[in-house]
């Protein structure tokens, strides 16, 4: 099993209606999410920012995500969401989600 954090920005303007559609995920979406193996998926809010933890429990973490990248219901999904998002200035090319460093960790 492998962590990941992520982080990106929340448009203030759509914070409400962002947290609202996630109170209810499309069970299309969330069945996807499992099948590509993500697992103890949370999303947090703190000002403008929204942090992501899950855990992968896979083999091929790149694989996997490609999987869920062609998935048309998630595809529609982020079309709701992506709108409502800022990504952070200083993310690697090609991310939308800025993938975080772990510096601790205990169980």
């Amino acid at each position: 099993m492998q962590r990941y954090a992520q982080v990106i920005g929340v448009r203030p303007q759509h914070f409400t209606e962002y947290a609202k559609i996630h109170a209810n995920v499309w069970p299309e979406v969330l069945a996807t999410i499992e099948a590509c193996n993500i697992r103890n998926y949370s999303i947090y809010h703190y000002n403008n920012l929204l942090f992501a933890y899950f855990e992968y429990h896979g083999d091929d973490f790149e694989a996997d995500m490609a999987k869920m990248a062609a998935d048309p219901k998630t595809q529609e999904w982020w079309g709701v969401c992506m709108p409502m998002q800022a990504p952070v200035a200083d993310r690697q090319e090609g991310e939308w989600w800025h993938m975080l460093e772990e510096v601790f960790h205990t169980d």
